[in-house]
């Protein structure tokens, strides 16, 4: 008599048996690229550990426990570890799903914990998705195997710590950092995934246009001066002036950075980690700098007077200044600076140019629909351009894993200082709108409005930007 509950041996190949009793899962099929399991539940966070864990697409077919245990016991052997209940939660599986966070393209990884439940988000172009949940029990074991990685105490719960994971794989190496934060219910970890090497970053695939990629490297190529680029947090200002280091590269430059944290390494640039804790701040590394025989020197962020002032010092005695400071438009970013305390007219004697930047989610080109505008999809506040009659929105497909979007886009508002606005910096005049729309450049708005109408984009995910 053949034994129902027996399955084949190339089935019992796919996972160990650790891995079938900790989950509760049997391989029942594999076709089409697809494994079916056996489970006691079907659960999209069972299913997502399980395609992180395997590298495969995972079906789940609902069965009883009692017939779960006869497929167990019959086609896997039971380890006798105590632990065999937390191998979901093991240095495997949390390499397994470091390797997926990098290779989708998630820039950080989200750990949380709540009363009755623990989950983990993925941030993809922008966005946090969540990817599966964790049983309250087994979340400290994933938060000390994680703190053991970045060098952290484990037994330190109540205060906050920061730490760093080095990841070498057989293609490539990055640097992950790690902030633990105490929370109600446990320790909420974010892990911030950072790219070591620059040299792949090019200004030309950025998001410029052919006239505002003219105009960028016109002003980042003068000999001194300050270059200044705006925008909020994760807007893509750090991967523009490394774009931007990597062309003024050479041997005959000397390059120096501070920054918090150094998010990429360019071979023949001499870069510096700032450290608050130690005195290492930005004004204070600058000072330094500038004994240091610059060319070039590229602070992470304008955030005080005293860096604001250092960094003119530096542009007024020939070296090139290149920073970031947050401000929503290209021209707001002299009226912060002045708001600062910086005399206008020594903004207009080093300022080079004023950049503003936002990264911009591209819609899938396998999902996207094209539907009519209707005002009523949007708040009563929003008015659409009045040419727009059609736009694309996002659907979702398991190529974009069901977000609608694929990547990011970067668009840019450039505003070269010329003489004619040397004379509004020193007058103190910041409205420019009319010489903005006489000189032909192009703002936010109007660089995302187009990316609407090429249907790159969605109004759903400019309408920030459209009602600024």
């Amino acid at each position: 008599m053949v034994d129902t509950y027996k399955i084949p041996a190339e089935l019992t190949q796919l996972i160990s048996s650790e891995q079938a009793y900790a989950y509760g899962v049997v391989p029942v099929s594999d076709e089409n690229g697809v494994i079916s399991f056996k489970s006691k539940e079907d659960s999209e966070a069972l299913k997502q550990e399980l395609r992180i864990v395997l590298g495969r697409e995972v079906n789940l077919l609902k069965d009883s426990p009692k017939n779960l245990n006869k497929y167990l016991n019959l086609n896997f052997r039971k380890s006798r570890s105590k632990d065999t209940q937390s191998f979901s939660y093991s240095n495997d599986f949390l390499e397994k799903l470091l390797a997926t966070a990098k290779n989708i393209g998630s820039s950080d990884i989200h750990f949380e914990a709540f009363e009755t439940k623990c989950r983990v988000r993925l941030r993809l172009d922008g966005k946090l998705k969540e990817y599966f949940v964790v049983p309250i029990e087994d979340y400290p074991v994933i938060i000390n195997k994680l703190k053991i990685k970045a060098g952290l105490d484990i037994s330190e719960k109540r205060l906050p710590q920061d730490g760093r994971i080095s990841v070498k794989s057989p293609t490539e190496e990055y640097d992950i950092r790690v902030s633990s934060l105490p929370t109600l219910h446990g320790e909420k970890m974010v892990l911030r995934i950072l790219s070591k090497d620059a040299e792949h970053i090019q200004l030309e695939d950025l998001g410029f246009t052919k006239e505002e990629l003219r105009t960028y490297q016109d002003c980042v190529k003068k000999p001194n001066g300050i270059v200044l680029i705006s925008g909020p947090t994760g807007s893509g200002k750090t991967t523009t002036l490394y774009a931007t280091l990597k062309l003024l590269n050479d041997e005959k430059t000397n390059i120096l950075t501070i920054e918090d944290p150094i998010e990429y390494t360019l071979e023949g640039i001499n870069q510096v980690q700032l450290r608050e804790n130690i005195g290492l701040d930005f004004s204070s590394t600058l000072r330094t700098f500038l004994r240091q025989d610059p060319d070039i020197i590229m602070v992470g962020e304008i955030r005080d007077v005293k860096t604001a002032n250092m960094a003119i010092r530096a542009a007024l005695t020939g070296h090139l200044v290149l920073s970031t400071i947050h401000t929503n438009s290209a021209w707001a970013t002299v009226s912060r600076l002045v708001d600062m305390g910086i005399p206008s007219f020594l903004i207009a004697s080093t300022l080079n140019v004023s950049v503003a930047q936002r990264l911009v989610r591209k819609l899938c080109p396998d999902c996207k629909e094209e539907k009519a505008v209707n005002p009523s999809d949007f708040p009563m506040s929003f008015k659409a351009p009045e040419d727009l009659k059609l736009h694309s929105v996002a659907v979702g497909c398991t190529n974009c894993f069901y977000t609608g979007y694929n990547g990011r886009k970067a668009i840019y508002e450039i505003i070269p200082i010329n003489t004619t606005l040397l004379k509004y910096i020193k007058a103190n005049d910041l409205e420019i709108d009319a010489y903005l729309k006489e000189n032909g450049i192009v703002t936010l708005k109007e660089n995302a409005i187009t990316l609407v109408k090429k249907g790159l984009t969605s109004l759903e995910e400019v309408y920030p930007l459209l009602n600024t």
